[in-house]
């Protein structure tokens, strides 16, 4: 059984035991239900449909920056503005009624970005049947997720845009840690029996995934030795995920649970 480590105040130094032991500790802490409520997974959880879920959970993903509470309101005001039918919305809103969307705001996430993601959608909806089979067809073509990210951008993209609208998805080939985009990763495609992530896209498997890297896991990295590199990038991104799959190369993202959930409560205070 894995050690309690709820009142550790220096965790330098771990073997690799120990720190195993400590990831799986955190791993079966967070992820779990009530992890749900506060997260932007919840929005894509309030639907049942894989359709719904997968529209809901990349708009959702893609405001998820800054004050968690905050997103979660503003990404089921998103919803609200496509009625509730976020993949009826994309699939067969009108221009007007794109155009209704123009109203919403979220920080820099403006309604003329929130029309042109709905279009983007749209285009890969009607292009490749849904949003799953893009990314299963995707990986299938070269089993590298790396390249399925930097496909999914330009294919996105291709639908009508404003220039704005680009800087809300990152780019890999820009050398972007793509936090965003990994997190909606893990959600459609992690399968386990916790009920959190949805394991929608089952044709990737989740040993392909890479850590969303954010200000927790990337903090919670290096402090557990998990992470050398300073800046925030898709090398650091590579690093960490290789690092983890050192515990579990199976499922290696797992442990963005570990790390993230760690990271926002302040668990672990570390003097590294």
């Amino acid at each position: 059984m894995a050690q309690s480590y709820d009142n550790i105040e220096c965790i330098a130094h771990l073997e690799f035991e120990e720190l195993r032991d400590l990831l799986e500790s955190l791993h079966d802490r967070f992820n779990r239900e009530d992890f749900i409520e506060a997260d932007p997974i919840s929005v894509p959880h309030s639907f049942s449909s894989s359709g719904d879920r997968e529209v809901a959970g990349l708009l959702a993903a893609t405001i998820a920056w800054g004050n968690r509470k905050a997103i979660v309101k503003s990404a089921h005001r998103m919803m609200r503005y496509m009625d509730n039918a976020p993949y009826d919305f994309v699939v067969n809103a009108s221009e007007q009624e794109l155009s209704t969307l123009t109203s919403y705001v979220h920080r820099t996430f403006n309604g003329e970005d929130f029309r042109d993601f709905v279009r983007g959608m749209r285009h890969i909806i009607n292009k490749w049947g849904s949003i799953g089979d893009y990314f299963e067809r995707r990986y299938a073509e070269t089993e590298d997720m790396r390249c399925v990210l930097s496909a999914f951008r330009r294919d996105f993209h291709a639908a009508e845009h404003s220039a704005h609208s680009e800087k809300h998805m990152s780019s890999i080939d820009k050398g972007a840690a793509c936090k965003r985009l990994c997190m909606y990763l893990r959600w459609m495609v992690r399968r386990d029996d916790r009920g959190v992530d949805f394991g929608l896209w089952q044709r990737i498997p989740m040993s392909a995934l890479y850590m969303p890297l954010d200000i927790h896991t990337g903090r919670m990295g290096r402090e557990l030795g998990l992470l050398s590199r300073k800046q925030s990038d898709w090398r650091a991104v590579e690093e960490l995920t290789t690092n983890l799959r050192l515990f579990d190369a199976d499922d290696p993202v797992r442990y963005d649970y570990s790390l993230f959930g760690v990271g926002i409560t302040g668990l672990l205070e570390s003097r590294l």
